[in-house]
């Protein structure tokens, strides 16, 4: 007897591309839909040259997010964002409300007004999230999955490797970039994901194709174990929410499929809640609100790792040399501090010496900036420019 083929009945044409529409089999039963480039010759081939099936014709791609009212089309243009896969309806979510409650603690409302802006307006920059705990089993992870299961393929998980790639197709266009174990310790790494944060465009990129600008919308959210240095954060960055995360009082191991079945009734809450919040910065919540203990303590590891290896240098030179000052400008500190394996930026140095320092640039002339070589032999350079006057009683007082 024939075994019957299955087939999904279903192909588009974008622009000039076949694509045939799949249900691909997922471990848990589920399905999820894909595009698979295809060919007419295959076409012919599967149902003759007189019997081909209809194709819908579209002239190209858009992306365009919306899960409220999900369009498929935009006129002639294929809306590349996915639906979603639940439909809102009443209903309790204990298990989601008190998993929530426990990542987000005493901002648990913050928590419902980040998830319901993400959920009713995906295109409003969000501040950068970022979960940090040194202890395991606190639900860091499970909360990357809770927004896998609610936004589905428009939420996508990154490596640290991610971000230091030129190629970014397979996420520049998502709703999320969930990132778990991050570690990102230079400053470029920070700078990246600051910029892409409250990018209206974005230039993306895919292997063996040219360059293309989109609308870049997508939100990130971070998970580490380290909770002194997953990122570079500078003392004045506003754009990162840091919460701390504790473990759990009790291991739960449906949690997640007992989350799963309260997703619908979460989403019409989301739909039907007001915002605790208004529209106070461009990532919309007002950073006062934001601040936390486990964003200070990054921030001030950071600026502490940095100031403190500016003062080991200064310290050097003096005690060299004999002398009781030492003349520079923040920008001879960036060579310096890439040797001792540092990442940091002009207004960093700058910050730390007029306000940490209280030190100020009001001289304009030539000085000698001394460079430390990798024997330790000192080489110097004569330079000009503002600069600033480092006294040793200052640098002897920071070393204590």
């Amino acid at each position: 007897m024939k075994k019957e083929r299955q087939d999904s009945g279903k192909y588009i044409r974008v622009g000039t591309t076949l694509y045939k529409i799949v249900r691909r089999p997922l471990i848990s039963g589920d399905y999820v839909e894909d595009k698979i480039v295809w060919s007419y010759e295959t076409l012919r081939q599967d149902y003759g040259k007189n019997n081909l099936p209809e194709i819908e014709k579209y002239d190209g791609f858009c992306i365009i997010p919306d899960h409220v009212h999900y369009k498929q089309a935009y006129g002639t243009y294929l809306n590349q964002y996915e639906p979603i896969n639940h439909i809102p309806c009443i209903g309790a979510f204990s298990y989601i409300r008190s998993f929530l409650e426990h990542i987000f603690g005493e901002q648990i409302e913050l928590g419902f007004d980040y998830l319901q802006i993400l959920y009713t307006q995906p295109t409003q920059m969000l501040p950068i999230l970022l979960l940090v705990s040194n202890e395991r089993n606190t639900g860091k992870t499970t909360f990357l999955r809770f927004l896998k299961m609610i936004f589905g393929k428009n939420a996508t998980f990154n490596t640290n490797e991610d971000f230091r790639s030129q190629f970014n197709a397979d996420w520049a266009h998502r709703l999320l970039v969930l990132v778990d174990e991050l570690l990102l310790n230079k400053m470029e790494d920070t700078e990246k994901i600051k910029n892409l944060s409250t990018a209206g465009d974005y230039k993306i990129e895919a292997k063996g194709k040219d360059r293309r600008e989109i609308e870049f919308f997508a939100k990130f959210v971070l998970c580490s174990n380290n909770e002194k240095n997953p990122i570079i954060i500078p003392k004045e960055e506003v754009r990162f929410w840091v919460r701390k995360i504790n473990p759990v009082e009790k291991d739960n191991i449906r949690l997640r499929e007992q989350m799963s079945k309260e997703i619908p009734h979460f989403l019409y809450f989301l739909q039907n809640r007001q915002l605790s919040t208004k529209n106070e910065s461009r990532m919309w919540f007002n950073p006062v609100e934001l601040e936390t203990s486990a964003l200070q303590k990054i921030k001030k590891y950071n600026i502490n790792k940095i100031e403190m290896e500016m003062a080991t240098y200064c310290s050097d030179v003096m005690e060299r040399f004999g002398q009781d000052k030492i003349l520079c400008c923040p920008k001879d500190f960036i060579d310096e501090l890439r040797d001792s394996g540092l990442r940091a930026d002009i207004s960093q140095i700058r910050s730390i010496l007029k306000d940490s320092w209280g030190v100020h640039s009001e001289k304009n002339g030539e000085y000698t900036f001394y460079h430390i070589g990798i024997e330790g032999e000192l080489f110097p350079m004569k330079k000009k420019g503002r600069y600033f006057e480092i006294p040793r009683l200052l640098v002897d007082k920071i070393l204590l």
